[in-house]
């Protein structure tokens, strides 16, 4: 499997601007800039990107691994921090909301700890990853 992203750029790295597409056009010269990456500008940024990749491919590998013990999860809310500091990402912090009927808290957590070493982007992030999470 390959998934493709195209990104266009015009100008310095301070005062130009750009655009994401994605294949699926779910992205669809998605604006980027200086300010909505350093400041808080209109447009998303590759960290935020990064952060929404990473909570739903968590989520995904998450809710495989618990129907691989027998569970099926009615809902897994993860929000994903990406940190970045003097030009790397130092860390990717995983904050998870499950609900999931009749499990223990002992099957709970060594599938989360499944999920967090293994979904493809963390694999992929070479940074600290964390993740906090309650069963509700």
């Amino acid at each position: 499997m390959k998934r493709t992203a195209t990104s266009v750029w015009k100008g310095g790295g301070n005062d130009g601007s750009g655009h994401l597409t994605t294949k699926s056009l779910t992205l669809n010269k998605t604006q980027y800039s200086f300010s909505s990456r350093f400041e808080h500008g209109t447009g998303t940024n590759p960290e935020e990107l990064v952060a929404a990749a990473h909570a739903g491919c968590f989520n995904m590998k998450l809710s495989f691994v618990l129907g691989n013990a027998g569970f099926v999860p009615d809902e897994l809310e993860t929000t994903c921090e990406v940190t970045i500091e003097d030009g790397t990402v130092t860390s990717s912090k995983l904050f998870l909301k499950a609900k999931i009927n009749n499990i223990d808290q002992k099957t709970f957590e060594e599938s989360v700890k499944d999920a967090k070493m293994n979904c493809p982007i963390s694999k992929l992030l070479d940074t600290n990853i964390t993740v906090e999470y309650s069963l509700i």
